[in-house]
């Protein structure tokens, strides 16, 4: 896998992780839309650790910077 993720976008996804998931334990959203948005998170964390986002892919997006 090639890296196309820049640093912003993996701190950007970390951070909306961390949202969801404090308004998931706080309840402010629950049931299946917080069931959903709480997968979506864990897919945001972990694309944010491999660099690698499968629809920047998909769509021929990068950006990570080039050295």
């Amino acid at each position: 896998m090639k890296k196309n993720m820049g640093s912003l976008d993996r701190s950007l996804r970390v951070i909306i992780a961390l949202v969801i998931t404090l308004l998931y334990y706080n309840e402010m959203i629950k049931g299946a839309l917080g069931m959903v948005l709480l997968v979506l998170a864990i897919v945001f964390v972990l694309t944010s650790l491999v660099s690698f986002c499968p629809l920047y892919a998909l769509f021929k997006l990068n950006t990570c910077k080039r050295d």
